[in-house]
């Protein structure tokens, strides 16, 4: 869940108390092969005291002392809404790398992050939450689709190939994503409806391909689900004229 309410406080009676943490606008965090990826975190929080400052930290592992993975943030930039309610903003960002270091991420760290949370009053009280919700970071893919020959007379065979490639934090390049689920769908001219034909599993290298026959004037795609490391992604649809 990448939204915590107060459902979940973590707090000792007199502490301030954590009412909500918003990561990335509440989506998972995606992460390409060489580009730097930014987003912001909100923590609000409230104690009767006032909050002096408020931070969240994304660690990976399965222990938030032992973690083998953390991004950290700017300084919180902090907004009082009332006397004991406060929220404040944190900007993160991350990259890809093959060294396990602060803001960098290798392959073995897509997937699962943990969301600590803290507050801290202004009478010095404190509320320390290390696992208080969980986000995705996670290898962005790619999907291609082409469907040939064009044009294709009427009751013909349609070859469609394309590749399912996603980021590789290690190598800093797209790499083919094996034996995943694709589904070849199909959208007639005149339609915004797409239908699924048949579901391909990728090749060692990533590879689609598979036929069907030619029946009318229309655009083929394929479609990915996505997995828990790796986002969804859905090909361009390439026209067919069938004549």
């Amino acid at each position: 869940m990448l939204l915590a309410l107060s459902s979940h406080p973590a707090h000792a009676d007199g502490a301030p108390v954590i009412t909500k943490v918003v990561v990335n606008k509440g989506k998972n965090i995606v992460v390409g092969p060489t580009t730097v990826t930014k987003f912001t975190a909100q923590i609000t929080a409230s104690h009767y005291a006032g909050i002096s400052t408020a931070s969240v930290q994304l660690w990976h592992g399965a222990d938030f002392a032992e973690s083998d993975g953390a991004l950290s943030y700017d300084a919180p930039q902090c907004t009082t809404s009332s006397t004991s309610t406060t929220t404040c903003t944190m900007n993160f960002q991350v990259k890809a790398d093959t060294r396990d270091m602060t803001n960098v991420v290798s392959n073995a760290h897509a997937g699962t992050w943990h969301i600590a949370a803290f507050a801290y009053g202004k009478d010095r009280s404190r509320t320390t939450d290390h696992d208080y919700a969980t986000t995705k970071v996670q290898r962005a893919s790619k999907l291609t689709v082409n469907a040939s020959p064009e044009p294709v007379k009427k009751g013909k065979t349609l070859t469609v190939s394309g590749a399912l490639t996603r980021a590789d934090w290690n190598t800093h390049a797209w790499a083919g994503y094996s034996g995943q689920s694709v589904k070849l769908q199909y959208r007639p001219k005149n339609s915004d409806t797409y239908t699924t034909l048949k579901t391909l599993t990728t090749s060692s290298t990533g590879k689609l391909s598979t036929s069907v026959t030619a029946t009318a004037d229309g655009y083929y795609r394929y479609i990915f689900a996505g997995t828990p490391t790796t986002t969804a992604a859905t090909a361009a649809g390439d026209y067919v004229d069938v004549t």
